[in-house]
């Protein structure tokens, strides 16, 4: 009994794997009539899509053969009515030569029948060798060549389907890499450890900095990237994903960045928004100083085009904004460190002569050496320029803009021998060797007033897309440049006879 009992059981389980089994094929049947019905639709689709796409090149033929119809027909036809014509002239001739030869006067006959003659061989000339060949065949030089498609169609057949590659993971920012530096933000992400999904590239996002819609600021291959001309004491959001030939992976974690409202070398904490906690992350640490070695590199687009010109560089602009029109953050670049300002609303058209003291200060910039000429000489932590040429130079500042109001100051230290040095500002990629506003990648003023301890202001209004000047707080003439879009340098050119 026990014996028999242990091989019940045995075969009890069987039989409940079995009923089980006849379960999932049950199942099978019904999945195999579902994927046959759903197969055989699609079979139809594309077989009905083949039979389409041979009735359009049939109709494609056809207006051929309808084309070459008409024109052997118009060439015919044409050659019939000036035949004809020909045909009449001839007859006429032929007759009026009848009655010239009915003439029964020898002297009146004598008086044209030279004349006559040469025209009835002139017109018997004109029927000469191809005036009765016709001109056009009345057969069909086309010959339709199907036999590739038949050939085609005897081959078309059914291929194991082979399971495509699954999309990439989405990307995992590296928070410790990711920093702020006054208006910039430089983002770098990888892929998930444990994962072996090939991926192709990577598309970067960031929003407006004042809630708007995601746009993309960077697709290319490299981990890092970094975004220039990004608005003062704004906070903006930034999201990364990666892609490849199957398709695009979701979105990584939203990273909230705070841009610079306090001394250069500092970032304030970024922080979540009130409804999105868990799918973002923050970023309290310093700004770490290879990020500017990054930033500095080479000329990059000024469009939207965001074509990268070196590994994970890319330039956002923004062409809109909703912050108030007044001195937003301005700049002001004197011998102590260039300082970036903020007015209390004050708007532009009346500010006049340009008060200083009503401003409050948020930022710093000094004198970039990574982007200026070989020539120039830097000094007082980069605040202070001057060149060892006789030839103009070209420096920049550190700091770029794209949006906003800004404003800053430079003092002449030194000013011999009446030199030109120019004050404005300049794309990133301008000429460093010659006078600064010799090319179009920057805009300056060159004189009226420059002299030695005299202090130069410039006022670039990305909201307006205008650029003025003054010289010891007195505006210098009207607007200097308008229509301004882009991303742009505080730029100065000198050589050895100025330092400023």
């Amino acid at each position: 009994q026990s014996q028999l009992s242990q091989a019940l059981n045995g075969l009890s389980d069987r039989a409940k794997e079995a009923k089980e089994f006849l379960v999932q094929l049950r199942n099978m049947v019904q999945q195999i009539q579902e994927n046959s019905v759903e197969f055989e639709a699609c079979l139809v689709a594309q077989c009905d899509a083949l039979i389409d796409a041979l009735n359009r090149r049939k109709a494609q033929l056809l207006s051929r053969v309808n084309k070459e119809h008409e024109h052997k027909l118009k060439v015919v036809r044409d050659q019939i009515s000036h035949c004809t014509v020909k045909l009449r002239q001839t007859t006429g001739l032929m007759e009026y030569c009848l009655e010239v030869i009915k003439e029964n006067d020898p002297s009146g006959f004598l008086q044209i029948s030279d004349a006559l003659i040469r025209r009835v061989h002139l017109t018997e000339d004109q029927w000469g060798k191809g005036t009765l060949t016709p001109r056009m065949t009345t057969d069909f030089d086309l010959n339709l060549d199907n036999a590739p498609l038949l050939q085609s169609i005897h081959q078309l057949d059914f291929v194991q389907m082979k399971v495509s590659s699954p999309v990439p993971a989405p990307p995992i920012l590296q928070l410790e890499e990711c920093c702020t530096h006054n208006n910039s933000a430089t983002l770098s992400w990888k892929q998930p450890p444990l994962s072996t999904v090939q991926v192709e590239g990577y598309i970067l996002e960031l929003d407006d900095g004042n809630g708007g819609q995601f746009r993309e600021v960077y697709v290319g291959k490299e981990t890092m990237c970094t975004v220039d001309g990004l608005h003062f004491n704004s906070t903006y959001s930034a999201r990364v994903k990666a892609f490849n030939k199957t398709g695009v992976s979701p979105y990584s974690k939203t990273l909230v960045l705070q841009t610079s409202e306090v001394l250069e070398g500092t970032v304030p904490a970024c922080s979540p928004g009130p409804d999105t906690q868990s799918e973002e992350q923050t970023l309290p640490f310093p700004v770490p100083l290879e990020r500017s070695q990054l930033r500095r590199m080479s000329p990059f687009s000024s469009t939207l085009n965001l074509q990268p010109s070196f590994p994970g560089r890319s330039y956002f602009e923004l062409r809109s904004s909703a912050h108030q029109l007044s001195l937003h953050s301005s700049l002001q670049s004197l011998n102590s460190a260039g300082c970036n300002f903020e007015t209390q609303g004050t708007p532009y058209s009346q500010l006049g002569k340009f008060d200083i003291k009503k401003m409050v200060a948020v930022a710093w910039f000094s004198f970039d050496p990574a982007s200026a000429h070989a020539d120039i000489i830097f000094s007082n932590d980069n605040l202070t320029v001057t060149c060892n040429s006789y030839d103009d130079r070209v420096v920049l500042g550190k700091t770029g803009f794209s949006k906003g109001l800004h404003y800053w100051e430079l003092s002449i230290d030194r000013y011999d021998n009446h030199p030109d040095p120019a004050f404005g500002v300049a794309r990133i990629d301008v000429l460093k060797d010659a006078m600064l506003g010799k090319d179009d990648k920057a805009w300056a003023i060159t004189e009226g007033g420059i002299t030695k301890g005299a202090t130069v202001g410039v006022l670039l209004d990305l909201t307006r897309r205008t650029l003025t000047f003054s010289i010891n707080e007195d505006q210098q003439g009207p607007v200097a440049f308008e229509n301004l879009e882009g991303l742009f340098f505080p730029a100065v050119s000198l050589n050895r006879n100025v330092q400023v």
